[in-house]
């Protein structure tokens, strides 16, 4: 049967899929390669290529079976794949700032290839899964925090990219801060510029930058004053799961935020879905349901809304960006778009 593969390309591996058209995935769990982000573009694009090579002979499936390609990249980049000018954490070197990563793989493969980014990749991926075959017909909002806040917005099955492919970049949103910062606390930054977005609370980056020196100076004498910044926030989600007071107090001001950042996308999109992803809740079961109650507490629905509306976690999280752009670009196959 006719397939679409589907590659995931990050800061240090890429990770891919293969779908039927039919709509089985082929491929179970991570099929990883390194990425060469580092190395530049043209050891980027091979290094997908061998990605693409890889998971079709671990499928098991004729290369000429393949009718198209999904790519998706972190962020920021244009609708059709093209890097930003200003590049981005993971494509930081000149060489990558405005390169059109998904031009280039198309004509590497000599296959069609759509785009999307990451967040919208494994937005699109979790909107599929939790509405199967009402996913058409259904709208969703997901927020996935990682060393940033990345997410994406999903209409009638498809993901909103907008006129230069900067929709559902709801990391950049503003959310009230009244009420959510502590007496004393200073406003938050981000690493856009923004003052008070959700990705400067709500992300492992505003951890370390913003929340942590904050709450340590509230808790003296804590063992995590004594590690690296960096270090030191990504040891706050195990100290959260066994119910450190400090690193609970963070964690209730991130599940704030994204609660806030879902009552602006209920006023403005009103989706039938709220998705959160990313390693905060890739966690023990009592500490994921804690966060994501609280992230539901805070979201402010109206009666008719909160009647119809669902909350739920990304699925397989380290899977979701592969399978999302799989999708995205079996649909372009079967609507005969491609790019």
């Amino acid at each position: 049967m006719p397939v679409v593969v589907g590659l995931d390309n990050g800061g240090t591996s890429n990770n891919a899929t293969v779908l039927t058209l039919d709509g089985r995935f082929l491929v179970d769990g991570l099929v990883e390669i390194p990425s060469e982000v580092r190395a530049g573009p043209e050891a980027a694009v091979e290094a997908l290529a061998r990605a693409f090579d890889g998971v079709l002979a671990r499928a098991g499936v004729r290369r000429d079976l393949v009718r198209a390609v999904g790519l998706d990249t972190p962020g920021p980049a244009s609708a059709t794949g093209v890097i930003s000018s200003r590049g981005s954490t993971n494509f930081a070197e000149p060489a990558w700032w405005g390169y059109d990563v998904r031009g280039a793989l198309e004509r590497r493969l000599g296959l069609p290839v759509t785009y999307h980014n990451d967040g919208n990749a494994a937005a699109l991926y979790a909107h599929h899964v939790h509405f199967g075959a009402d996913a058409m017909s259904r709208s969703s909002v997901c927020a996935v925090v990682g060393t940033g806040l990345g997410g994406g917005v999903v209409e009638s099955g498809r993901v909103v990219a907008g006129a230069a492919g900067m929709a559902g970049e709801l990391g950049h949103v503003h959310v009230p801060l009244d009420g959510l910062l502590a007496p004393g606390q200073p406003v938050p930054t981000c690493a856009c510029g923004f003052a008070g977005d959700a990705e400067s609370v709500a992300s492992l980056t505003a951890i370390a930058r913003n929340l942590l020196p904050y709450w340590l100076s509230r808790y003296p004498g804590h063992p995590l004053a004594a590690e690296p910044p960096e270090r030191a926030a990504k040891l706050v989600r195990g100290l959260g799961e066994r119910g450190d007071p400090l690193a609970r107090k963070i964690f209730t001001q991130q599940a704030t935020a994204l609660g806030r950042l879902f009552t602006v996308a209920a006023n403005f999109t009103d989706p039938h879905a709220y998705f959160v992803g990313g390693g905060v809740v890739e966690a023990a079961p009592e500490f994921r349901d804690w966060f994501l109650a609280t992230v539901r507490a805070h979201t402010v629905l109206r009666a008719e809304q909160a009647a119809v509306a669902a909350f739920a976690l990304v699925p397989d999280r380290d899977t979701a960006g592969a399978r999302g752009v799989a999708i995205a670009a079996l649909e372009a196959v079967r609507a005969g778009v491609t790019g």
